[in-house]
């Protein structure tokens, strides 16, 4: 195992390796190319920017993958977490984040077992899976740059079989501003941007580049972000050749300036897994546009999930109408940041209460809702007193939410009580529900229980 050569205080990394890493990012004259590339990236409708990290449930899927890990740390530390990755609380969260579209699909192949080289060793061998959930919960407890870097030294002195920089993708939910997301294709992008040779699979040389990936979108940041998933995915889209890195000699400005405006038309059309992307943010924002109107025609007071409010539907903006922000019992409330983010609630008129709570799952998945609804149950009032917990989905996705429901992971979810509400059932009866439907009585006709 190579040993991690001990990294200099945050601001003055200047050991050897590091400095590998950050090779070429002092970019000079190709700063102004590189502005230019950012520019039209961020334009790009169908680029990562755009469809992954100003998607409303990439914010969404923060807390409820957080709190996916601490139960992964709980099984780990009570011996619990068993042997095996398939039906265990880690694949449901590793899941959840390769869901997140294109940058984090296959994370899971990652942390799938697999068998012959009996990597990554972290479920058969109960102190592998020990250092494995200190690092979790290390990095989930500290706040500085310093301590993660220190959690992840440890880690790497362990030398686990197959447990590489991928878990960095986990990390990055836990703190967005100082690890960024990992794959094969950022790395790509990476070297092709900074003329770095970054190699996959090692901890030190993910360091390396997370070094250069910090100067860089220090470099950028007025066109990019702190969270550094903004400038993962751009080397996510330069390393997967949908936009060119600028060249590094100079020499070829005006091939890459047609390169650029090559990848900017290839966005006029759309392919047709992108097409289907729009289709399914227009269909979610309709399904909640019926439970806004539904939850007015009733006389309740509705809430539109706080990263919507602002969403066009029908010309207008999802929250017209409703509430501009929720009461100071729900507000304060544990839980109440993920609370906010719940697709619809319906308030009470006569009392600061909710009565029933919503979440729209039309194609990702049901884990980061089924959480937000725990936070909301086990955080202030309780609406299941009146049956108001809903998971509202397509009809053909029914069989596949009773499967991720049935899994241990899953366990506390029968408490709740949530049911089941088909897009279909809500479309044929909602205009009657609105005229003659009195409290929850009709949803509840029409919902199915869960699990």
């Amino acid at each position: 195992m190579t040993e991690i050569a001990p990294l200099a205080a945050p601001g003055n990394r200047g050991d050897a390796l590091l400095q590998t890493g950050r090779q070429g990012t002092g970019m000079g004259d190709l700063d102004g190319a590189t502005r230019d590339l950012i520019l039209r990236w961020k334009d790009d409708p169908a680029a990562a920017y755009q469809s992954w990290f100003l998607w409303s449930e990439r914010v969404k899927n923060f807390r409820s993958i957080r709190r996916g890990l601490e139960v992964v740390v709980a099984e780990i530390e009570a011996g619990s977490f068993g042997n095996a990755y398939r039906g265990s609380s880690l694949e449901t969260v590793v899941h959840s984040i390769a869901e997140q579209r294109q940058i984090f699909r296959g994370a899971d192949h990652a942390f799938l077992w697999k068998p012959k080289l009996r990597i990554p060793d972290i479920y058969e061998n109960p102190g592998n899976q020990r250092a494995f959930g200190h690092l979790i919960d290390g990095c989930a407890c500290c706040s500085s740059e310093g301590e993660i870097l220190r959690h992840i030294e440890a880690i790497d002195r362990q030398g686990i079989k197959g447990l590489g920089p991928a878990v960095a993708n986990l990390l990055y939910f836990l703190h967005p501003t100082l690890v960024p997301p990992f794959n094969t294709k950022i790395v790509e992008g990476y070297n092709r941007l900074t003329g770095a040779q970054v190699k996959l699979g090692s901890w030190p040389q993910f360091l390396a580049m997370r070094a250069g990936i910090l100067d860089l979108n220090a470099r950028y940041r007025d066109l990019l972000s702190n969270d550094l998933g903004a400038i993962g995915a751009l080397l996510f889209d330069i390393g997967s050749d949908r936009y060119p890195a600028p060249p590094r000699d100079g020499s070829d400005a005006t091939a890459f300036a047609d390169r650029l405006r090559e990848a900017r038309a290839a966005a006029a059309a759309l392919t047709p897994a992108e097409a289907r992307s729009e289709k399914d943010e227009a269909s979610h924002s309709e399904v909640q546009s019926w439970l806004r109107d539904l939850g007015h025609a009733l006389g309740y007071r509705v809430w539109i999930a706080a990263n919507d409010r602002g969403r066009l539907h029908a010309g207008q903006p999802l929250g017209r109408g409703c509430l501009d922000a929720l009461p100071p019992v729900i507000a304060t409330a544990p839980g109440a940041e993920a609370v906010r983010l719940i697709d619809v609630l319906w308030l009470r008129a006569d009392a600061d209460r909710v009565a029933a709570a919503f979440e729209v799952e039309h194609s990702t998945s049901i884990y980061s809702g089924v959480v937000r609804m725990l936070d909301l149950a086990l955080g202030h009032a309780d609406p299941q007193a009146e049956g108001g917990l809903f998971l509202v989905a397509p009809d053909a996705r029914e069989a596949e939410v009773r499967a991720q429901l049935a899994r241990p992971a899953f366990a506390r979810v029968s408490d709740l009580k949530i049911g089941w509400l088909p897009y279909g059932e809500l479309a044929r009866h909602r205009e009657a529900i609105s005229r003659f439907g009195e409290g929850l009585k009709a949803i509840r006709a029409i919902a199915r229980p869960l699990p």
